[in-house]
């Protein structure tokens, strides 16, 4: 158990300061850094795999349609999740981006009802309703619509919509999502190189040195939750979840400056009371039914 969470606490600690990353990225556009994580987290996934040995599955996945479309979903949805993300981090809305992840769990539950026609429980829906009532009220009292958080929340329940029945593991799965994505993202960096825009070319020893390590960056978070999801309860997953949008929360507030006044806190409140209300009924669940059943005698 112990190791398991501290492997969580390092992936969701190592996504949560991912802002600090970005904003080292501020002088390439959104875009090309997207590229350029998809070319570098492909090249990192498939050294990982060979080292595992874990290459058998590619030619039965080339020869599975369905799979190639399922995996086709979910590479558009995390592609655009990546994009909001760095976008968001690159011009001041670090806030905005940890709002979407911490609303994520309840549209996900939305989500599963929608398209799975999935039943949540009473409890959910409410927790549903108070997180709609925060989000309302950020887009009217605190502001413009959130907008990003939004996009991120719905980007990434979408992504975790189409992986929910998919049968490769998450390695595997991040390395096909990417092998898709792949010839998109070289094409594009090849027609900057031709314009003589490619950041890898144009760019200090520094900024290269950080394109190329969005690889392992990207890849290294996720052996963590693997190994993570292994060894303890998904329950206690879910819980721990909400470290990464709290550090961007801080990193948002306290190192980029941005601004968080009192209708910003009515709001995440509001958000934050909705989340609490459903961590705890799937607390709850989950140790009543790990309780031991006494056989009547």
């Amino acid at each position: 158990m112990k190791p398991g969470i501290a492997f969580a606490l390092l992936a969701y600690g190592a996504w949560g300061v991912f802002p600090l990353y970005f904003r080292l990225l501020r002088s390439i556009p959104a875009f090309e850094v997207l590229m350029h994580r998809v070319v570098w987290s492909l090249v990192v996934m498939t050294l990982v795999l060979a080292a595992l040995r874990r290459g058998r599955w590619i030619i039965d996945a080339a020869r599975d349609g369905r799979l190639l479309t399922r995996y086709g979903i979910s590479a558009l949805s995390i592609a655009i999740n990546w994009f909001a993300y760095i976008w968001s981090v690159q011009n001041g809305h670090v806030v905005d981006a940890s709002l979407g992840y911490f609303i994520t769990p309840l549209f996900s539950v939305l989500a599963g009802r929608l398209v799975l026609d999935e039943r949540p429980r009473p409890v959910q829906w409410t927790a549903i309703a108070i997180a709609s009532c925060g989000v309302v009220w950020l887009g009217v009292a605190a502001g413009p619509v959130p907008w990003i958080g939004l996009v991120i929340a719905t980007s990434f329940s979408a992504y975790g919509l189409a992986k929910k029945t998919a049968p490769l593991g998450a390695l595997e799965g991040l390395a096909l999502e990417t092998a898709l994505l792949f010839p998109i993202a070289i094409c594009a960096l090849l027609w900057l190189a031709s314009r003589g825009q490619n950041a890898l070319e144009t760019s200090g020893a520094s900024l290269r040195l950080l394109l190329i390590a969005s690889g392992p960056l990207t890849a290294l978070p996720l052996v963590l939750f693997a190994a993570a999801a292994r060894r303890i309860p998904l329950t206690t997953l879910g819980l721990l979840q909400y470290v990464s949008p709290t550090l961007q929360l801080v990193i948002g507030v306290l190192v980029v400056g941005e601004p968080f006044g009192v209708a910003a806190m009515v709001g995440y409140a509001l958000i934050w009371s909705a989340l609490a209300l459903y961590a705890g009924e799937s607390l709850w669940r989950a140790r009543r039914s790990s309780e031991p059943v006494m056989a009547l005698r």
